[in-house]
């Protein structure tokens, strides 16, 4: 079918700020990059309870759980790294406008990759934040084995090892897991993003 038969009804729709009032929050999405066993998806999942029992409403987006299901189709060398993080900022973005707080946890290893979702985000509701751990810790913790599966060669175009990672160049935020405990560095983005998302008194 052509594209000149898709007929989009996004302004017919009720409105992002509509969405945002009735659930008292501004949303964003929280973009979470760093390298595998940096701590993205422990701090995702302990930052979205944080804002749940805070009285906000989030939704977290992690690359396991995306590989699985919407991306299951996609392999891992850079152009599918790409259309991969493409798809999950184009479901970020839907649930922007549905006045929902995102928390992405994505590898994303790139800058082009970071920026290429920025762009289908948005600058204003894109919040880069950085997981940084040296990869020497990241690959001692090996939480699921994947390092060690990698030096022997078993997964081809790992990250860290035979694929690069390029660290965020200015971050909203860098938390270093490996000098703050969980707790902390929960806590620190929580601070971070809590003007960022309280709704105005005046709306």
């Amino acid at each position: 079918m052509s594209s000149d038969n898709i007929h989009p009804i996004f302004d017919q729709l009720l409105t992002r700020r509509d969405r945002e009032i009735r659930l008292g929050q501004q949303s964003k999405v929280l973009w979470l990059t760093g390298l595998s066993g940096s701590g993205k998806s422990t701090i995702a999942q302990n930052l979205e309870r944080k804002l749940f029992h805070a009285g906000f409403f989030a939704q977290v987006l992690d690359g396991d759980n995306i590989r699985s299901g919407i991306n299951n189709n996609l392999g891992f060398d850079l152009d599918a790294r790409r259309e991969n993080i493409r798809r999950i900022a184009e479901v970020a973005k839907l649930y922007l406008n549905s006045g929902i707080i995102t928390l992405n946890s994505f590898i994303s290893p790139t800058r082009e990759i970071r920026s290429f979702a920025k762009e289908i985000i948005g600058d204003a509701d894109f919040v880069e934040i950085y997981i940084n751990a040296p990869l020497e810790v990241c690959e001692a913790r090996d939480v699921k084995g994947l390092y060690k599966k990698a030096r022997k060669g078993e997964i081809k175009g790992f990250t860290g090892i035979d694929s690069p990672y390029e660290a965020p160049l200015n971050p909203a935020l860098e938390i270093k897991t490996d000098q703050l405990s969980l707790e902390k560095s929960v806590e620190t983005i929580f601070e971070f993003i809590a003007p960022l998302i309280e709704l105005p008194k005046s709306a």
